[in-house]
């Protein structure tokens, strides 16, 4: 079972290129992202059909289940689509054919896992996975029998980086098992999000590699170890305080694509720039987007601002909308914000868990 392709191994580091998929805003006029991508990486892939065939053929020697996931620091699980999955979701995507690997082993335990965008559910297993050169043996992971909200998304299955603590089906994170086993020689990983050119991403596993950033590492402690969760002192915008006044938590959230916050504090924001709200979405004028003011979250007494170029989006219609969204009163007890990818294409970011903190540059 192979996660992702198989990357480059620089000393003690795997570096694993990533792409950028919407996570939380999936609509239909993204159905043809998929198709799109296929044709233009067609020249990987072995072809023997004639004019006007729609058959195509792909030799099978040294055959890998390959699959194309989201790494979440905000979940703890790993699963991926069973073969025998029935929902029209796994339709859309690459199945896992446990018939085929001589080092697979069932089991009879269910999981059900309930995310913002969508729920799965199946049966725990274990086998052999490899991400870039790691490899972690016999680890279990969940195969999905029925999925609910996946069926367009671009990617087949999830691997959850967060704390044991985190996870729903109750069963080693395969980060935690890689160090158990020893296959990374430092219990740390790290996120370069690229802003100008999605195709330079990368996810560092095992170690650090200073080239992907400037200045200092700024370390932050989790304020529990068994989440990505840190302090955050204040959050403002136009020289005023608009949120956390007396200090709050954030989650630092890779399997989310927009910031969260509590609704009445997101209102506040949008009012702030005068955002129409339409819909879901909060729109603004493109044209007004280079004036519009930043989005400041202190931490440890540093300021890590996101301009308006950071937090809005522009689709395909040309309209331009804010990647800031509320809600997060439905869930959690106080003021709770998520800095999702938004946040971490601007800043580069380490988990250490040795050490149970985030480092910020």
């Amino acid at each position: 079972l192979v996660l992702l392709w198989l990357v480059s191994f620089s000393e003690s580091i795997v570096i694993i290129p990533l792409m950028k998929v919407n996570v939380m805003r999936e609509t239909a006029r993204e159905k043809s992202f998929l198709n799109n991508f296929l044709k233009e990486y067609t020249f990987t892939l072995p072809q023997i059909s004639s004019r006007n065939s729609n058959i195509t053929s792909v030799s099978l020697e040294k055959f890998y289940h390959e699959f194309r996931v989201v790494f979440d620091t905000g979940s703890a699980d790993l699963w991926v689509p069973s073969i025998s999955c029935p929902s029209p979701d796994c339709y859309k995507h690459t199945t896992f054919k446990h018939q085929e690997s001589s080092t697979y082993r069932n089991s009879t335990r269910r999981f059900r896992i309930n995310y913002g965008s969508g729920r799965v559910k199946g049966y725990i297993a274990y086998d052999t996975i490899r991400i870039g050169d790691l490899v972690s043996t016999e680890q279990p992971f969940g195969l999905s029998r029925k999925t609910y909200g996946f069926e367009w998304k671009t990617f087949d299955g999830i691997v959850g980086l967060n704390y044991p603590e985190k996870s729903h089906i109750g069963v080693i994170p395969i980060f935690d098992n890689m160090m158990k086993q020893g296959a990374i020689s430092e219990p740390v990983f790290a996120f370069y999000l690229s802003k100008n050119n999605e195709r330079d991403s990368v996810l560092m596993l095992g170690g650090v590699d200073t080239a992907y950033y400037k200045g200092l590492l700024h370390w932050v402690p989790v304020t529990q170890p068994g989440d990505w969760r840190i302090h955050i002192e204040h959050i403002s915008m136009k020289g005023k305080v608009i949120g956390c006044s007396g200090g709050c938590e954030a989650v630092l959230d890779t399997g989310t694509a927009s910031i969260r916050g509590p609704t009445s504090l997101v209102n506040t924001i949008h009012r702030l720039i005068r955002a129409r709200s339409q819909g879901s979405e909060y729109y603004v004028s493109c044209r007004t987007i280079n004036t519009l003011p930043s989005l400041i979250f202190t931490i440890s007494g540093i300021g890590y601002p996101l301009t308006a170029q950071d937090y809005t989006l522009q689709e395909s219609q040309g309209r331009c909308y804010t990647s800031i969204k509320g809600g997060t009163e439905m869930q959690h007890y106080g003021e709770r914000w998520v800095l999702s990818t938004v946040f971490l294409r601007v800043y580069f970011s380490v988990f250490d868990r040795g050490n149970n903190r985030i480092g910020l540059a």
